[in-house]
């Protein structure tokens, strides 16, 4: 037998009957995520059901000297699970257990492997709320969520994932297993090591098991799409809303990306003017006075020139269809290839962060699509380049690498992050530099050298040792 024959043999004494794979499909399909630049190139891919099994695989690697790289539900825009280099996948689909709910504390255990929405309904069949959400909600897993810290679309009024971590079950590049935190809401004794795990794209260690908060289930969610003449708007009618009344969302996204995302659906334009930019606002009516102020506010905006039309669900069918506007233009926009850019700076420097980078791409290739939307309310955009038809992928990636050099460096200046939910995997891991100093980053490397000696853990991702 060659090593490699030998490497799987020994990994199929660790898992259960047929929880090893090896064929051509199953390599590509769990060999990588959703970016498109990297060819997956795993030895195999290894399903384990258990935390013991986890923890088995990892000291099978350290003895053997091979790399791991976790595989979740394999939406990442990073390629922070893409295997490049001959490692073994160790993908958490069979570890999709929810193990535990505690009702007095709202606290749920899960394995890593639950989907975002199979933990969003199974809150909700117990009168409770999981706040986290976002478009690849329905395939997404826990595990690969905690390890990108994901935000999403709720991030203004519940925050990001790691928010929401009461205890972490770990596996570290050791081999070691730690419970982190015990699910305390007060534990002071040192160092919090779950923030470490969280948003380490499995760099430092696995994790098998979490803990998540849950919270009441919101009443009445209202939802408000908003045309706006300039994209400056969307901090005056953020401040005239948020003045009085909490918000649960606010988004935008740009006429073309609406455009995008009609022709895609059965669903209609919000209402017939036209405007350059959508404000999508969410909050709970629980009251006729919440419904009053909306609609004061909104007229308000109207009369100082900061919005051009509006609508206001009636329903929760027509508030789920207004989301759609926002929700749909991922999926309506990936049959271009888009190049994706996930960056962040503080809220009230968004106008002119958006501007200068969009003036900038805009005058080297003013032949791309640019295609803007984003968690606005937090300072999140996504930036899209839709590649050009005639346009071979190849030549279009390799354009877009001196479009990260533009849009970085407009990023540094804004003393911003080159990644605000999506990671740093492979494809941000050289511009690390302009949100991490050089001190920082060799910090980052330490903590790295603690956990993971041999560095199998996911290797080459986020920083090199």
């Amino acid at each position: 037998m060659s090593s490699a024959e030998q490497l799987v043999e020994g990994l199929k004494l660790l898992v259960d009957e047929g929880k090893v794979k090896t064929d051509r499909d199953s390599l590509v399909t769990f060999g990588k995520d959703w970016t498109k630049i990297y060819e997956p190139t795993p030895l195999a891919i290894v399903f384990p059901k258990s935390t013991a099994q986890v923890q088995a695989i990892v000291k099978f690697a350290n003895e053997n000297r091979i790399g791991l790289v976790p595989s979740g539900g394999r939406t990442g825009l990073s390629a922070g699970a893409v295997a490049t280099n001959g490692e073994i996948v160790v993908a958490f689909d069979s570890m999709n257990q929810i193990l535990e709910l505690n009702e007095n504390d709202r606290t749920v255990k899960c394995q890593a492997g639950v989907i975002t929405q199979q933990l969003q309904d199974y809150a909700e069949d117990n009168g409770l709320y999981y706040p986290v959400d976002f478009a690849s909600a329905g395939s997404s897993q826990l595990g690969g969520n905690l390890s990108t810290n994901a935000g999403g679309i709720k991030v203004i009024r519940y925050g990001m994932s790691r928010d929401w971590v009461a205890g972490l079950t770990v596996v570290t590049g050791k081999g070691d297993v730690i419970e982190l935190n015990k699910d305390l809401a007060k534990n002071n004794t040192g160092y919090d090591l779950r923030h470490l795990f969280i948003g380490a794209e499995g760099t430092l260690g696995f994790i098998t098991e979490a803990t998540m908060k849950l919270t009441r289930k919101p009443s009445d969610l209202t939802v408000l799409v908003l045309g706006l003449p300039d994209i400056s708007n969307t901090m005056d009618v953020l401040q005239a809303f948020q003045q009085k009344i909490d918000l649960t969302a606010y988004e935008f996204f740009s006429h073309q990306a609406m455009q995008h995302v009609l022709r895609h659906s059965d669903i209609s334009a919000p209402f017939e003017s036209e405007a350059p930019y959508y404000a999508l606002l969410e909050f709970e009516a629980v009251s006729d006075q919440v419904m009053d102020d909306a609609m004061a506010i909104f007229e308000s905006c109207v009369e100082k020139g900061w919005v051009v039309d509006g609508v206001i669900s009636q329903s929760e069918t027509q508030a789920n269809n207004l989301w759609r506007l926002r929700e749909g233009i991922s999926e309506s926009i990936s049959v271009h290839t888009p190049y994706k850019n996930d960056i962040s700076v503080v809220v009230s420097k968004v106008p002119a962060f958006l501007n200068e980078i969009n003036e900038v791409v805009t005058n080297h290739y003013p032949d791309f699509e640019i295609i803007w939307f984003g968690h606005i309310g937090d300072g999140n955009l996504h930036l899209n380049i839709l590649k050009p038809a005639d346009l071979p992928k190849e030549a279009f990636f390799a354009k877009c690498q001196q479009v990260n050099k533009w849009v970085f460096d407009i990023v540094e200046k804004y003393r911003g992050s080159i990644s605000a939910e999506h990671g740093v995997g492979l494809v941000k891991k050289d511009y690390l530099e302009y949100t991490r100093s050089a001190v920082e980053i060799e910090y980052l490397r330490g903590i790295k050298r603690v956990f993971d000696p041999n560095n199998i853990m996911n290797p080459g991702k986020v920083i090199d040792l």
